[in-house]
């Protein structure tokens, strides 16, 4: 059954001749009783959505329902899942009990990513957990210990290429960071264009690696600065602060500190004033901020992977790691 969509384009962008039913859909959002025409736009789908003015509010607003994406078979178990909307997906990491990534997982992540910025539907996305109090914590160990060369190569350039394709993503990111988030889980987090944190003090955030013996590369610290500044990153880095959400919100980790009922919704809505503005100007200038930082990590990739391969291969790395994940063993038992 077609699904009728009431897009509100300005009444004086039909005068003009090179007038785009498709300037709405890219953002051109006029509020309600601005003069705006009301044009209709036929959708063969019921999971379509509608982003429009909220008079009340005076911000753009989502409404419709969320539907849920098949898995892909190849990929194996489903460790996420996307619901999707028009113009709206929301991914949901499903990696128990703590979301590692997990070279499965990261393989899943880039290419529901790719999939998503595909579909000219889709201009936003909603990162989440659907584990209990974890958004993520961050990189697999078990990849990284007692594996060969090879296999830390190939994971190494799996992170790589997740934190690419976040970072320089066309679509409007919106981590919704509803439990801990240390590591890899804080890095996920950075690239995105906003963080919504559940407010509870046992949820932290934050770039922990000096904890674990392990140095933070490059294009790690590099998207902490751009966040947070040279010298608070500086003090984060070495001392392998996580941040509870008062303090993240103080120091600038993340934007809005809500509760955590209200955590994905508090994302959606921010998610839509976002999608508010024109899609290529904003892209645009979110490449101009962004291209730099990610250059220096592709002119030097193959490097930097062989940085990590000869680093995570070192006798004391490989000890260090055996170490924490026993305790780790002895905690669950």
């Amino acid at each position: 059954m077609a699904l009728t969509a009431v897009i509100r384009v300005p009444s004086r962008a039909l005068l003009r001749p090179w007038a785009r039913l498709r300037d709405a859909a890219l953002g051109w959002i006029e509020p309600a009783g601005g003069g705006g025409v009301e044009v209709s736009a036929q959708r063969f789908a019921s999971q379509k959505v509608l982003v429009e003015p909220d008079p009340a509010a005076g911000s753009a607003r989502i409404q419709g329902p969320l539907q849920k994406l098949s898995s892909e078979p190849s990929l194996g178990s489903l460790l996420l899942e996307v619901l999707i909307a028009s113009w709206v997906a929301v991914m949901k990491f499903k990696n128990p009990p703590v979301n590692s990534l997990s070279l499965e997982l990261l393989t899943e992540l880039v290419i529901s990513l790719e999939k998503l910025e595909n579909d000219k539907t889709v201009r936003g996305v909603v990162l989440t957990s659907d584990c209990p109090g974890i958004f993520s914590a961050g990189l697999d160990l078990t990849e990284m210990c007692g594996r060969n060369p090879a296999h830390y190569a190939e994971y190494w350039k799996a992170v790589q290429e997740m934190w690419l394709r976040l970072y320089l993503s066309n679509l409007v990111l919106v981590a919704a960071i509803n439990g801990a988030s240390p590591a890899g889980g804080c890095l996920i987090a950075l690239t995105c264009d906003y963080r919504v944190m559940a407010d509870n003090p046992k949820y932290c955030i934050g770039l922990n690696e000096t904890l674990l013996g392990i140095v933070a590369p490059f294009w790690f610290k590099d998207n902490l600065v751009n966040t947070i500044g040279h010298r608070a990153s500086e003090r984060a880095l070495q001392l392998g602060l996580l941040f509870p959400p008062t303090e993240a919100l103080q120091v600038g980790m993340v934007d809005k500190v809500v509760p955590k009922d209200q955590v994905q919704s508090t994302a959606l809505s921010v998610l839509a004033q976002w999608m508010a503005i024109p899609d290529h100007a904003r892209q645009l200038t979110k490449n101009m901020m962004r291209k730099p930082t990610a250059d220096r990590l592709l002119k030097q990739r193959d490097a930097d992977i062989q940085n990590f391969v000869s680093f995570i291969s070192r006798d004391s790395i490989q000890k260090s790691l055996q170490m924490y994940l026993e305790k780790l063993k002895q905690k669950k038992g």
